[in-house]
C-alpha cells in the first residue's frame, strides 16, 4: 500500500526550473529538503507556541506532539496534501471559559479530545455523502457568525489578563507586530507573529536593564513588583528530557462549551484543501473527508497525552506558495525537527516565559483576525445581511458569544459565551429558514460539487505564483479563501 512516503528527485535536485513546482511526491535533495523543513517549522513557531502558552498547556508537549499529528496527516492522506498540523488557536477562547468555571488541564484536554473524536466523525461522514453535507448543516452565513463569535469571545482575555502586566510593552508590540504584518513581503510576512514575539522579548529585557522591575499585575493576577521577562526556569530546565503528559478529564459542561469550535475546524480543513488543491492543480476534493478525520485523530492523539488540539497551518501554505516546493517530504522534515524541538525542556522553558505584556500585544491583533474571519467567509461566500433570514439568528448568536450571556438549564446545568451563540446561530437559521418564505431562501450554496473549481494549466501555474499575496498570515492573519467552508480560523490561524 502507498503512504506517500516515497519521493522521485526533481530535476536536479537543486532548484526548480523556471515556471516548475515541486510536486507533493517529488523531492529536492535531502539538505535542501531539511532547510525547507526548517522553514516550516519556523513558519508555525508564534502560533504554535503562543496556543499552549494562551491555554496554559506545556509548550513543548504541543510541539512535540504537532509532529506526530502531521505524521499521522501524510500517512492518512497519502501524502497527496502537504500539510503541518500545528496547535489550533480556535480553541484559546474554550480554554478560557473552561478554567474560569474551575476546569483544570486535564478537564481543558479532554473537553477538546471530543471535539477531536467528532471532527473524525464529520470527516467519515463528507467520505460517505460528500461536501454537500456541511452546506447542509452549516452555510456561510452560520460558520462566519461562529468564527466571529469564538475570535471576539477572546477580548476580555486580552483585556484582563494581559494587557495590564505591561501596557506599554503590549502597544509596542502591537504596532510592531502589525507593522510586520502589513509592511513585510513573502515568507517575513507570515512569520510576524514569531517576529512580533522576538521583538517583544527583547524590549522586555531592555526595559527591564534601563527601568528595572515593573509594579503591575503578574500572570496570576497579583499587583507586585515583578521583572517583565524572568528567565529563572530556564536556567533550571535540563536540555533533554520528555515533556510533561497528563491524561484528559471529561466532565460534561467543559465539552459542551468547546464542541462548537468543530465547525471552525471544519472551515479550516476545508480551506486548506482547496488552498492546495489550486495551488497544485490537483482535484483533492476526494481528499476532503479524509483530512478532516486525520486532523480529528491527530487531536485526539494530541490531547490524550495532554497537549493541546491541532489544525492544519495556513502559515506553510505560504510558504509552498513561495518557494513553490509542495513536496510532502518537507513536512516530513519539518515534524522530525518538531520532535527534537519538543525533547528539550530548556527550550520550552524559553517559551513558557515570554511576558504577558507580550502576549497582551500579540493577541490583540491575534483574536481580531480569528474574529474578522467570519467576516471574511460572509464576503466571500456573498452572504446578504439585508435577508432578516441571515441577519437575525447571526446577529443573536454573535451578541450572546461575545457578551458571555447565560442561560441556566437547571442548578447544575448551563450554556453560555460561545456554546450558547453556536446554539442560538444554528438552531436559529434552520428553524426560521424552515418558516421563511422562499424569496429569503435564495443563499448560493457555499460548497457544490466539490470544494474547488480546477482551471486548465495555465491557470494553475498563474495560481501558484499569486498565492503567497493570497494567503495572509494563517493563524496570524486573516487568510486563505474560505469560500470551502470559511477559510481558517487560525488565521490568525486555526
Amino acid at each position: 500500500m502507498d503512504f506517500g512516503v516515497r519521493w522521485r528527485l526533481h530535476g536536479d535536485g537543486r532548484t526548480p526550473a523556471p515556471g516548475a513546482v515541486v510536486r507533493p511526491d517529488e523531492r529536492l535533495s535531502w539538505p535542501r529538503t531539511a532547510g525547507l523543513g526548517a522553514q516550516h517549522v519556523v513558519a508555525m513557531f508564534g502560533a504554535s507556541f503562543v496556543a499552549p502558552v494562551l491555554m496554559g498547556l506545556d509548550p513543548n508537549l504541543a510541539i512535540m506532539m504537532s509532529g506526530v499529528a502531521t505524521m499521522v496527516f501524510l500517512l492518512a492522506t497519502r501524502g497527496r496534501v502537504p500539510s503541518y498540523l500545528g496547535c489550533s488557536l480556535s480553541f484559546v477562547g474554550v480554554a478560557a471559559v473552561i478554567r474560569t468555571q474551575g476546569g483544570s488541564s486535564a478537564t481543558v484536554t479532554g473537553a477538546v479530545f471530543v471535539v477531536g473524536a467528532a471532527l473524525f466523525l464529520v470527516g467519515l461522514a463528507v467520505r460517505r455523502f460528500g461536501a454537500r453535507i456541511i452546506h447542509a448543516a452549516m452555510p456561510p452565513v452560520v460558520t462566519g457568525a461562529v468564527v466571529m463569535l469564538i475570535g471576539f469571545n477572546l477580548a476580555p482575555v486580552t483585556a484582563s489578563t494581559y494587557w495590564p502586566q505591561d501596557q506599554w510593552t503590549a502597544l509596542f508590540v502591537m504596532l510592531f507586530t502589525g507593522l510586520a504584518v502589513v509592511c513585510l513581503r513573502g515568507f517575513w510576512s507570515r512569520i510576524a507573529i514569531f517576529l512580533g514575539l522576538v521583538f517583544g522579548y527583547v524590549l522586555s529585557w531592555a526595559l527591564d536593564r534601563v527601568f528595572g522591575r515593573i509594579h503591575s499585575a503578574d500572570g496570576s493576577g497579583e499587583v507586585t513588583d515583578h521583572w517583565r521577562l524572568d528567565l529563572s526556569g530556564v536556567g533550571q530546565a535540563d536540555w533533554i528530557g520528555l515533556p510533561t503528559l497528563h491524561a484528559p478529564s471529561f466532565e460534561w459542561s467543559a465539552i459542551l462549551v468547546a464542541l462548537p469550535v468543530v465547525i471552525a475546524l471544519i472551515a479550516e480543513n476545508a480551506g486548506h484543501v482547496k488552498a492546495v488543491g489550486e495551488m497544485t492543480g490537483d482535484d483533492l476534493d476526494d481528499k476532503l473527508g479524509t483530512a478532516i478525520s486525520a486532523d480529528g485523530v491527530g487531536s485526539m492523539l494530541s490531547t490524550a497525552a495532554g497537549g493541546p488540539p491541532t489544525t492544519t497551518y495556513s502559515e506553510n501554505i505560504g510558504v509552498m506558495a513561495a518557494t513553490r516546493v509542495y513536496s510532502t517530504a518537507a513536512y516530513w522534515a519539518a515534524a522530525l525537527f518538531a520532535l527534537l524541538f519538543g525533547l528539550c525542556p530548556k527550550f520550552g522553558a524559553v517559551v513558557a516565559a515570554i511576558p504577558g505584556g507580550v502576549l497582551g500585544g500579540i493577541t490583540v491583533i491575534l483574536y481580531g483576525m480569528i474574529g474578522l474571519l467570519g467576516a471574511q467567509i460572509w464576503i466571500n461566500a456573498k452572504v446578504d445581511l439585508r435577508n432578516p433570514l441571515n441577519l437575525v439568528p447571526a446577529a443573536a448568536g454573535i451578541i450572546i458569544g461575545v457578551g458571555n450571556v447565560t442561560m441556566e438549564f437547571t442548578d447544575t446545568f448551563s450554556l453560555s459565551g460561545i456554546a450558547l451563540g453556536t446554539v442560538v446561530v444554528i438552531t436559529g437559521y434552520h428553524a426560521l429558514r424552515a418558516f421563511a418564505p422562499p424569496h429569503l431562501k435564495t443563499q448560493e450554496p457555499l460548497l457544490d460539487e466539490g470544494t474547488s473549481s480546477y482551471t486548465d494549466t495555465a491557470d494553475r501555474a498563474e495560481t501558484a505564483d499569486g498565492g503567497a499575496g493570497d494567503d495572509g498570515a494563517g493563524e496570524n492573519g486573516a487568510g486563505d479563501d474560505p469560500d470551502a467552508g470559511g477559510g481558517t480560523a487560525q488565521r490568525a490561524r486555526s
